[in-house]
């Protein structure tokens, strides 16, 4: 078999999206790459504060565009800010932990970033309104992500060797730039949509620089799944509440499917309900079966097509929680591969 028709990861995975609760790195890496063996993440700690955030570290892979945080915001500056330059010093050491811990890993690896529109949303121009809205600073954002992300990756494969090595773009911001609902600093007024081809070839520009295969993730109900399939995703992460009975939506999961990409199907709440129950496996495998025989595809495909995650980020549960959870999502992916 070549090395472009290896699978991406093993039949029966299950993975985190990204953050979990806590400070501790060395521990969280340790947790990942014990308990998701098969498709393991670098994980990501927002609960050490500003420049561990999803912005603050987005903005740590952006080459030549330096950023700061100011009266709580993440703008464009002459220099980097105190807080990126945290950010960078909380990416190495996360590198240096799954440097030393990884070693001799020969699974698949993930690692996570902001995507263009969500960072373009979020940090601001000097004078105060975001990125997004001007389309030439949209464009340098994202040539700039481009180029940071294809050395992030590179220096992931040279730090972990025997790795198969997966970047998640998270856009959580997306169909909002889609729908033209991104407000402006004022909050009175809404920035204009972006065209859908403007969209769809950031995405791609950005995809295409990575270097190896990427899954988008945007847990939103309205996720652009068609858009994001067109952009050359290698799978989709999304949350399956969030897609109800919609037959248009299931559509476009079918589409993605047929079309040999892999779906991330978020099946675990990342908090504990009031009841304080935790998730059982065999509900979420039982779920996944469910989904995939609306989809219409042949039971035996699901465990390798379907990786199993909560669904979203963890960092608002308890540590005792999430990891309940990504051990639920673990058995319950074995439990894909059973007939």
């Amino acid at each position: 078999m070549s090395e472009a028709e290896k699978p991406l990861w093993s039949a029966g995975s299950a993975t985190g999206i990204g953050s979990l609760p806590g400070t501790d790195i060395a521990e969280a890496v340790k947790f990942t790459l014990g308990e998701l063996p098969e498709l393991a993440y670098l994980p990501e700690l927002p609960g050490r504060g500003p420049g561990a955030d999803m912005i603050g570290r987005g903005a740590a892979f952006l080459v030549g565009l330096p950023i700061e945080l100011y009266t709580g915001r993440w703008r464009v500056a002459a220099s980097a800010g105190r807080e990126l330059r945290r950010s960078y010093d909380l990416l190495e050491r996360d590198l240096d932990q799954l440097t030393e811990q990884a070693e001799g890993y020969t699974g698949t690896l993930k690692v996570q970033a902001a995507g263009p529109w969500t960072l373009a949303s979020n940090i601001e121009l000097p004078l105060g309104e975001a990125m997004l809205s001007d389309h030439g600073a949209a464009r340098d954002l994202a040539e700039s992500l481009a180029e940071g992300l294809k050395a992030h990756v590179a220096d992931v494969r040279r730090r972990v060797p025997g790795a198969t090595v997966l970047l998640q773009l998270d856009e959580p911001s997306l169909p909002a730039v889609l729908a033209g609902r991104v407000r402006t600093a004022s909050t009175l007024h809404t920035y204009r949509s972006v065209p859908r081809s403007v969209i769809r070839e950031t995405l791609t520009s950005v995809i295409s620089a990575a270097g190896v295969p990427v899954i988008v993730h945007c847990c939103a109900p309205d996720a652009p799944l068609d858009l994001l399939r067109e952009a050359g995703a290698a799978a989709l992460a999304f949350d399956l509440d969030q897609l109800g009975g919609d037959r248009a939506k299931l559509d476009s999961l079918g589409e993605a499917v047929d079309a040999g990409l892999g779906l991330f199907t978020g099946v675990a709440r990342t908090t504990a309900p009031a009841s304080g129950r935790l998730p059982d496996a065999a509900a979420l495998a039982d779920r996944l079966r469910r989904l995939w025989r609306d989809l219409g595809f042949a039971e035996e495909l699901l465990a390798a097509r379907v990786v199993v995650t909560p669904a979203c980020g963890l960092a608002g549960a308890t540590p005792a929680y999430a990891q309940s959870v990504l051990k639920a999502c673990r058995d319950a992916a074995h439990r894909l591969t059973e007939q």
